[in-house]
């Protein structure tokens, strides 16, 4: 059996003969690159059926030849985690092709321009990120919690930031935006916690991801500086606390950001 067992054993839930039946279903946005590809590749091993939602069509494809030569389930979905329109359907698209939807891994996001100061930045900018970040963040869990709820349970998991909880300097909409997904994530778990479904966050550190590496030298610098480890998290660290919480060991937790810091956060 997968890791997440069974629809009830996973949620609490009293689930579906339906479900029971088959593998889990897991979406992840930003599923086709970065952390969202390798929390995608661990629930593969674990026998679930893959979604992966991205807008780059090239890394999609990429992607999906990857898992299914592995011997994954796949579907691939190019969509703006921005456009409510593209959660509806491409939530219904899961349902139909895969079964049902067990799991939403939220891990699309963007920086921004970063070392910028906050009087210095361009409000497009700002909006953009919050578009991506904060709006599709919501989005993602408006289009799936009304389905889990009436299922029976269901995780959702949203990839938040310790630049949420402490700010980072020079990332005035990058911060914002994760503390939003940290707040919006607190609401969720106490609304639906009588439903079988959890809603939990993880906050990383830096990471050495694309997006990292894209990002200015310095900016990096500033950032691994502050963890007590001296060094950037790893994708399968994050992918493995993910992991986690969707199985059923952290069925008694929901609303929570857990911190994956190297030490930077301990509260």
């Amino acid at each position: 059996p997968d890791a997440l067992g069974t629809m009830a054993s996973a949620t609490g839930g009293p689930g579906s003969d339906a479900a029971a039946t088959r593998s889990r279903v897991v979406a992840v946005t930003g599923g086709a690159q970065g952390i969202g590809f390798g929390i995608a590749k661990m629930f593969a091993r674990d026998g679930c059926s893959v979604a992966l939602l991205d807008m780059n069509k090239e890394r999609l494809a990429e992607a999906k030849a990857e898992l299914e030569a592995a011997g994954t389930t796949v579907q691939t979905f190019a969509m703006d985690v921005s456009s409510e329109a593209d959660w509806s359907a491409t939530v219904e698209a899961i349902v139909t092709g895969l079964g049902g939807l067990d799991v939403l891994v939220q891990s699309a996001g963007v920086t921004g321009r970063t070392k910028v100061l906050t009087h210095e930045v361009d409000p497009a900018d700002f909006d953009f990120v919050m578009r991506v970040n904060c709006r599709g963040t919501f989005l993602g869990c408006r289009a799936v919690l009304g389905r889990m709820k009436a299922q029976g349970g269901g995780r959702v998991i949203n990839i938040a930031s310790i630049a949420g909880k402490e700010g980072n300097a020079g990332m005035c909409a990058y911060s914002t935006s994760k503390a939003a997904v940290i707040g919006m994530t607190k609401v969720m778990g106490k609304e639906y916690a009588e439903t079988g479904v959890t809603v939990n966050a993880v906050a990383p550190a830096v990471v050495q991801t694309a997006m990292v590496d894209a990002m200015p030298a310095e900016q990096v610098k500033y950032m691994t500086d502050k963890i007590p480890m001296k060094r950037t998290g790893t994708i399968a660290e994050i992918a493995s606390l993910v992991r986690f919480i969707a199985s059923p060991d952290a069925s008694f937790t929901t609303g929570f950001t857990f911190d994956a810091t190297g030490g930077r956060a301990v509260y």
